[in-house]
């Protein structure tokens, strides 16, 4: 069976080399220091959150960041070991919470063996073939006497040539034993829009041989998402362009933005529905979305947006509490900070936005329409929108005012029923409507209401 547990799915994103407070660079010769071990404490606030999926940013042997991996097979010694991380996912799937790895096939770092070899033996090297552009007319910013393809002009991160059998060999290998040896549930594709197709197609079909349910998710960014979730590739890719129109709306107080991604995504005709595609306020590679938006009151409505619109919705680590960063001109670092696992009593427990997380969690479990229903768009102004959800019969209605001030709309009967809406997110509040007339009904400022019909009996 296909992973269709994602559809259900509520991520936590951890970046663990800065969670966990590793150092910057790994010196190849430290013992390991299972920093990974603290990641346990961290599930009862998980659990508070709603959140049933982790996506753990890379965690096997690289020299700095964790997307130049030196080994496919060996945990980072700034993270612990391998049995480090077998403990960690025994104790998050004993919590029933599944686990994604950060998967980086596309390109390793200037340690891996295969590359190192290349520097020692130049033109005689077995591996040579192992790297996308490898030519030896001509030398490398690096000193090297030869140069190759990079991801994005980086030098430190060599691509693979993935049409190369040894090459895929090697990597589905390394996916293989992070099956069977640690259980991983699915895996994150790093830069996929660039990877190979055809490899890609293979990576799935051997995913799927061997855990039919394994999710696979890549990061694009732009580009059809299309191209690559679909049923021979991915389950689902990043939503940069829901990412793009959830702060950029509320910055320039103009909800036609989302509005039209997500009417022109997942409408009526939709070119992705149907398709589980992360959706998210931030990540590791983006400013934290506290520092993105101009005023703070905001981070309610959008976070009501992120857990009722289409897609997977995805918490990046801290961001819960509104936490802050931007990047700077040569650093992520802003954006990985050390953070500790919150503990019973912790102020941050009780923050108002990860209260507001929790509630919209609880409200996506409650109501499949939610989770898996088809979207409908009803109405967007300046600064409101109003979307509707069905899903086998049911259906919900959302609104959303990201205004400083009250906004009114109209309910009307659903179907021509006598009944009342029902606001889940505001306990206690109920709009009776009659056939042939609608209610006017008030949002409050800078939230939303998710609205049920309950027919009049």
């Amino acid at each position: 069976m296909a992973a269709d547990w994602a559809h259900d799915a509520i991520v936590y994103h951890l970046y663990p080399l800065g969670a966990c407070g590793a150092p910057a660079r790994n010196d190849g010769r430290s013992a390991p220091v299972p920093r990974l071990a603290q990641l346990p404490e961290w599930i009862a606030h998980w659990k508070a959150l709603g959140v049933d999926t982790l996506l753990l940013g890379p965690v096997f042997e690289s020299a700095t960041h964790g997307y130049d991996t030196i080994d496919y097979f060996s945990v980072d010694r700034r993270l612990g070991d391998n049995a480090t991380l077998w403990a960690v996912v025994v104790a998050l799937h004993a919590a029933g919470i599944r686990v994604i790895f950060d998967a980086v096939l596309n390109h390793v770092g200037r340690g891996h063996r295969a590359f190192q070899d290349v520097r020692a033996r130049g033109q005689a090297s077995p591996y040579c073939g192992w790297f996308a552009g490898l030519r030896f007319d001509r030398g490398n910013p690096c000193g090297d006497p030869f140069d190759y393809d990079t991801w994005a002009g980086h030098y430190e991160l060599v691509k693979l040539d993935q049409q190369n059998p040894d090459v895929r060999r090697h990597l589905l290998e390394a996916v293989a034993f992070w099956i069977d040896e640690f259980g991983v549930d699915g895996l994150r594709l790093d830069a996929a829009d660039v990877m190979d197709l055809d490899f890609m197609r293979e990576l799935a079909a051997f995913c799927k041989a061997r855990r039919p349910d394994f999710w696979l998710m890549g990061e694009v960014v732009f580009g059809d998402y299309g191209r690559w979730a679909n049923p021979a590739t991915l389950d689902a890719t990043t939503n940069y362009e829901a990412y793009a129109g959830l702060h950029s709306s509320h910055n320039s107080h103009n909800y036609h933005e989302i509005a039209h991604s997500l009417a022109r995504q997942f409408g009526p005709g939709g070119i992705y529905r149907g398709l589980p595609l992360l959706s998210f306020a931030d990540n590791h590679d983006v400013d934290r979305i506290a520092s993105l938006l101009k005023r703070p009151a905001h981070l309610f409505p959008l976070h009501v947006l992120l857990f009722t619109m289409p897609g997977v919705p995805s918490v990046y680590y801290g961001s819960e509490w509104a936490l802050r960063g931007k990047k700077g001109k040569t650093t992520d670092a802003p954006l990985r900070p050390a953070v500790t696992p919150p503990k019973a009593g912790d102020p941050r427990t009780s923050h108002d936005l990860a209260r507001a997380i929790s509630q919209l969690s609880q409200l996506r479990k409650d109501v499949p329409a939610l989770r898996r229903g088809d979207y409908r768009p009803i109405a967007a102004a300046s600064e409101q929108i109003v979307f509707e959800r069905r899903y086998r019969g049911s259906a919900a209605r959302v609104a959303v005012n990201a205004a400083a001030a009250p906004a009114a709309i109209a309910l009307e009967p659903l179907e021509g029923r006598d009944g009342r809406w029902v606001d889940l997110l505001n306990p206690g509040d109920v709009f009776p409507v009659r056939r042939g007339a609608s209610v006017a009904a008030t949002l409050y400022p800078n939230w939303g209401r998710v609205l049920v019909f309950e027919p009049a009996s």
